[in-house]
């Protein structure tokens, strides 16, 4: 008595009261044609050198309260893992699609444009002027930043052990005198000495110490290299 109802057909009928079906595929096309061009500037904010450091005009009441860092939690982290905090435009990777897409989802509910990008990564990702995961921030003004994405794999467990040493001068010099001691304990000694005392143990010491601190001083002038305090945000790749 009653036939069944074509779903699809109901579907057609209702976008047909809406739109002529000739008309469909130029909306589709209007739709695809925006987002694109939205993405494209975005791409170019990306990649375009910052002028200023004013913020972006955010709705604070749509904000995320666990994406927002002060410049100085930033610059403890770059200074703890020797990463850089610099304009998105010296970023020499491939910013994922997936970050495209949540500046575009911000700047629709937020109703405005962002712009001057900054991003965290370690100096290898970054096109660095010569004198394992990047954060895309924006800027909300005041020191604080917004933090859009996040990408890649996650850092070394051993990153911050292995930076240590360089994160300011007291670190390296207690690093150099650390080596040395344990390079003077693990010395054969009686191929130096038969019956060696403290005094053999304290020349061995000074040697290894001068030789130690001679090849890090010869390392660090050879490449440039300076410590994480000074290049947590410095464009240039020597710091």
């Amino acid at each position: 008595m009653f036939s069944r109802i074509d779903i699809r057909e109901k579907l057609l009928n209702l976008r047909t009261q809406r739109i002529k079906e000739e008309n469909i595929l130029d909306e589709v096309y209007h739709i695809f044609r925006e987002n694109e061009k939205q993405r494209q500037l975005i791409e170019k904010a990306l990649n375009t050198k910052s002028n200023t450091d004013a913020g972006n005009d955010f709705d604070f009441d749509l904000l995320d309260s666990r994406s927002i860092f002060h410049l100085n939690d930033i610059r403890e982290i770059c200074v703890t893992y020797r990463l850089r905090f610099l304009d998105s435009h010296y970023f020499k990777g491939e910013i994922p699609e997936e970050a495209i897409s949540k500046i575009r989802d911000i700047e629709n509910k937020h109703q405005t444009k962002l712009g001057n990008f900054k991003i965290v990564a370690p100096a290898k990702l970054l096109k660095l002027e010569n004198a394992d995961d990047p954060l895309l921030f924006a800027p909300i003004g005041n020191g604080y930043f917004y933090l859009i994405h996040k990408w890649g794999r996650d850092l070394n467990p051993f990153r911050k052990l292995l930076m240590w040493p360089y994160k300011n001068f007291d670190n390296l010099t207690f690093t150099v005198v650390f080596l040395s001691v344990i390079l003077t304990i693990l010395s054969p000694m009686h191929w130096f000495s038969q019956s060696p005392n403290a005094g053999n143990y304290i020349f061995l010491f000074l040697i290894i110490l001068n030789g130690v601190g001679g090849l890090v001083l010869f390392y660090g002038i050879a490449k440039g290299k300076n410590f994480n305090n000074d290049i947590w945000n410095s464009k240039y790749y020597n710091g």
